[in-house]
């Protein structure tokens, strides 16, 4: 299969020597980030990779997992490692919108005239971590919403662009419900991903104890630079992707929604994923190729994909529910199909 394929703007790199020189560059800036990661983040391989595939991709992330298992550290490890400028909001029932997006405030000079400037918030950021996302009230999570698919924030009536690339990886304790707000699903669906954390393995946790409670503890150090990353996410873009997959990804996607012929969605699923879940799977199955040193996906990357990018879009019905169910069993069984 020929790897040309046009961009976005309809133009076709310059050979298809020219692409694989591109993509043979973009490995080796992986593998550096991989091995940068490597250093501070023991075990989770599944969940850096997500991670990854996801900022790769140009989306962002919802990291769910309960407290102590090094999502704050994962999100700050790879702003380092990347290059971003990375800052945390810590989410509170208290926080206001303008706490994030900032505010205007009137400033006066010497010959008493007075106008307003804007101070911007934490938000104009290049990887912004939003720590318990499910704890500010809704008022204050749908600030995020117009960021997080336009890229911009409007104050006062004015636009603000954010810096490019920008990101979210906003965090969520799947077991302390009390006194949160659930993210509606309008904004869970501006997710590329729903990635879940959970305890490491054995040999992973041997090695944290050992390592992180003495003197001396590893820190990550940059190997990329924003640029660089905005070079690898358009390559990504350019990526083919075979007849194949994207048929796999509309099959699963179409028969993950109820009232299209699937007898066992018309049971279990209330309402099931838009047109924007094919698009994270795409995006993601070509960086995970690329991730995976592929200059092309294959119907296995969407099948490792399939329950990161679609649980977050999906609901059970009561009657599912009750018999025990859950959106990832219900994954499960549609991946089989493929």
């Amino acid at each position: 299969m020929s790897i040309v394929a046009r961009d976005k703007t309809g133009q076709e790199p310059a050979s298809e020597n020219e692409m694989i020189a591109q993509a043979e560059a973009a490995l080796a800036d992986i593998a550096r980030i991989r091995e940068g990661v490597g250093r501070v983040i023991f075990g989770q391989e599944a969940v850096v990779e997500r991670a990854l595939v996801a900022l790769l991709a140009g989306g962002h992330a919802l990291l769910v997992g309960v407290p102590g298992l090094a999502k704050t550290k994962l999100v700050e490890t790879l702003g380092v490692v990347l290059g971003l400028d990375a800052r945390r909001i810590q989410f509170t029932p208290d926080l206001m919108p303008s706490d994030i997006l900032g505010s205007e405030v009137m400033d006066q000079d010497e010959k008493g005239r007075r106008s307003f400037r804007f101070l911007p918030g934490p938000i104009f950021a290049q990887l912004l971590m939003a720590d318990e996302i499910n704890r500010a009230s809704p008022r204050t999570q749908s600030a995020l919403l117009q960021s997080m698919q336009e890229y911009h924030v409007t104050v006062a009536g004015q636009r603000y662009d954010l810096p490019a690339p920008f990101h979210v990886l906003a965090t969520q304790n799947p077991l302390e419900q009390e006194g949160t707000y659930p993210l509606p699903e309008a904004q869970l669906d501006r997710f590329l991903m729903q990635i879940d954390i959970l305890y490491p393995e054995l040999d992973a946790e041997r090695r944290i104890l050992l390592e992180t409670t003495g003197v001396e503890e590893a820190r990550p150090s940059n190997v990329l630079t924003p640029e660089r990353l905005k070079e690898i996410q358009m390559l990504i873009r350019r990526m083919p992707v075979p007849e194949s997959v994207v048929e796999a990804i509309l099959a699963l996607v179409r028969s993950a929604r109820p009232g299209v012929g699937h007898p066992e969605t018309d049971r279990h699923v209330s309402w099931g994923p838009g047109p924007r879940a094919s698009q994270a799977l795409t995006l993601c199955a070509r960086a995970r190729a690329l991730y995976e040193g592929r200059l092309a996906p294959s119907v296995d990357d969407v099948r490792a994909l399939a329950e990161p990018v679609l649980q977050h879009r999906m609901a059970l019905t009561f009657a599912a529910r009750a018999e025990g169910m859950t959106v990832r069993d219900v994954i499960a069984r549609l991946v089989k199909t493929l």
